[in-house]
């Protein structure tokens, strides 16, 4: 019996490290927003720690159910503002530390869920697991 590993048609995080990110078998660099069908590289929000709706017009035209912005190694507090904002369109907005935003973001779309993933990319080398 030939076992093979299973592939997907969607775009799922497979490592980062410095700088880059590691989407399916691509490796891309900077900040980037990424979706089940769509990658949008050089994503540049104005401040990393004050992610607005205009930043974040990427994603929102994907029509996703939930954003998940990932902040880098620090933890970035949620702005009630912003997440007002984008509850009137219906979506959903979490912020957490990059590494655990690939990893809830794969869970997402392995769920069939419509999530966004924009993510700033940092420093530490880590395996996504």
């Amino acid at each position: 019996m030939q076992i093979t590993r299973e592939e997907s048609p969607s775009n799922l995080i497979r490592a980062f490290e410095p700088g880059r990110i590691r989407i399916g078998q691509e490796w891309l660099t900077g900040n980037l927003i990424v979706t089940a069908d769509v990658i949008v590289s050089d994503w540049r929000p104005v401040n990393p720690g004050r992610v607005t709706a205009t930043d974040l017009k990427p994603a929102l035209d994907e029509k996703p159910e939930l954003i998940i912005v990932g902040g880098g190694t620090d933890v970035i507090a949620p702005d009630i503002e912003l997440m007002q904002e984008l509850a009137g369109f219906s979506v959903g907005l979490e912020y957490m530390q990059t590494q655990a935003a690939c990893r809830t973001y794969n869970v997402l779309v392995h769920e069939g869920r419509r999530v966004a993933a924009a993510l700033i990319l940092e420093t530490d080398s880590v395996e996504v697991r």
